[in-house]
């Protein structure tokens, strides 16, 4: 098996501590999740279709 880099130092990665090489890099990891230094693309949030009915299953229609 090869060995893989940690990827917060580039060191060897530890059995331990996988993906990262010790508790410090994995707890540096955790603090950019938390501080929202990473982020994950999405596209564009899908505007509601009118036809469908709402959460409530009602249609617009049959509102007052």
């Amino acid at each position: 098996m090869t060995q893989s880099a940690c990827p917060i130092c580039g060191e060897p990665a530890k059995e331990a501590h996988r993906p990262f090489c010790s508790s410090r890099c994995r707890s540096i990891d955790l603090g950019r999740w938390l501080n929202e230094a990473y982020r994950i693309p999405a596209g564009p949030a899908d505007e509601p279709d009118e036809n469908e009915p709402d959460e409530d299953g009602a249609d617009d229609e049959d509102r007052p």
